[in-house]
């Protein structure tokens, strides 16, 4: 007897929204499609209008699929980032990269938590909260502003810039998001609270998290490509190392108490340093890529389908505050940290506004979500899905083109 089951649907539903959202924007231009935009908006469509869909799969209800997912996308993704660089350049190369760190991310947290304070009257916990959620950059979303696969070159400045920003402030951003939820849980911030957070959350798990990823990625250098030296696994096809590998990175890392995204991204860049011109690493990035893009389309169209419930709680304040972060706290903070980089006035601009936010904040909310009781959570999320949305809009059609110009690089459009 034939038989409609509701989980074949929703499959041939999924497959064809991420069809489409990869085919369309060939009709109208030859670069490769920003399909994140498309991802939501499809998703918002097949199922957002579905009686329950978005209820059921919120991540206010359900915070803990939602971080163990996009958990999943953020690692694999920095792994990815890492094996990308080809060449770590000097200092002065890194200049910009550590004013957007050092500089431009606690300017964009406090911007965004002052706002969030000030005008959406949250509580300082949550106001910080989303801060902190909202400042890291994207590494997972932001692919056409990062250089080129592994032996490709194409490292611009402007291009690795954005690229190392993506790969460190997932992890930056995560001593702020343990220091909201700590003054969430004592309902104040005292400087004991504070010292605390410092030594521990901010010192302690990044340098753990630098030190597991370097030691992590050599051992895994050694392993690929010198033991045995006769018979290396890189001589194999066995590009589900790249799995394996930032798998060990993150969890070993996350039981040293130390960050696991900083992990996974320095792991990928130390490993890119073994036999630096062998095949096998573009083997392992593009098997890290192909995962990254299986799992960010599921997350993306889920996300779309919450939206008609993430969305009924924003208000006008709560737009304003996202637009504000794209449009003018990013762009203001960026640029006060290139000032008197080596980059010229184009470049500053488009290091200042590509910004990307996506997944990573997905990430730290549906962390804070599933490990305490938020006093703001509908708000929180509401401002963030808004955000993003906006983000891979605006971002997503415009990157190519406007680093292509800043680059001086060329393609067909």
């Amino acid at each position: 007897m034939y038989e409609l089951s509701s989980y074949h649907v929703l499959l041939a539903a999924l497959g064809v929204a991420i069809i489409l959202a990869y085919w369309l924007p060939r009709f109208f231009s030859g670069r490769e499609p920003a399909a994140s935009a498309l991802l939501i908006g499809l998703g918002w469509l097949i199922f957002g209008w579905i009686p329950g869909m978005p209820e059921a799969l919120s991540p206010i209800s359900a915070p803990k699929p939602w971080e163990i997912l996009s958990e999943l996308c953020v690692i694999v993704g920095l792994f990815g980032v890492g094996l990308r660089i080809d060449r770590l350049f000097s200092l002065k190369q890194w200049g910009p990269t550590i004013g957007l760190l050092a500089v431009g991310m606690p300017l964009t947290i406090l911007g965004v938590a002052a706002l969030g304070w000030q005008l959406a009257g949250m509580t300082l916990a949550g106001a910080l909260l989303l801060g902190s959620v909202l400042a890291p950059t994207d590494p997972v979303l932001a692919g056409d502003v990062q250089v080129g696969r592994p032996t490709e070159g194409g490292e611009h400045p402007v291009r690795f810039t954005l690229t190392t920003e993506a790969g460190l402030n997932d992890g930056l951003a995560f001593p702020f998001v343990h220091l909201s939820l700590a003054v969430a849980a004592a309902a104040t911030l005292t400087p004991d609270l504070f010292g605390t957070w410092a030594a521990r959350d901010l010192a302690y798990r990044v340098v753990v998290g630098a030190a597991c990823g370097v030691a992590i990625g050599w051992l895994l250098g050694k392993v690929l490509f010198e033991i045995p030296r006769e018979n290396a696994l890189a001589e194999t096809e066995a590009g589900v190392f790249a799995l394996a590998g930032v798998f060990v990175a993150y969890g070993v890392t996350e039981l040293a108490e130390g960050y696991g995204f900083i992990a996974a991204f320095v792991a990928g860049v130390t490993l890119r340093r073994s036999e630096s011109d062998h095949a096998f690493h573009v083997r392992l990035h593009d098997f890290s890529e192909t995962i990254e893009h299986a799992l960010t389309a599921i997350l993306l169209i889920g996300l779309g389908a919450a939206m008609p419930e993430l969305l009924s709680r924003l208000d006008l304040t709560g737009a304003l505050i996202g637009l504000a972060l794209i449009l003018v706290i990013r762009p203001a903070a960026g640029l006060l940290s290139v000032a008197g980089s080596p980059l010229r006035g184009r470049e500053r601009l488009v290091v200042a506004f590509y910004g990307v936010r996506g997944v990573g904040s997905i990430y730290y909310l549906s962390y804070a979500g599933s490990h305490m009781e938020l006093t703001n959570e509908a708000q929180l999320w509401a401002i963030a899905a808004f955000t993003i949305l906006v983000s891979t809009v605006l971002h997503g059609f415009s990157a190519a083109l406007a680093v292509e110009r800043a680059t001086g690089e060329t393609q067909a459009g």
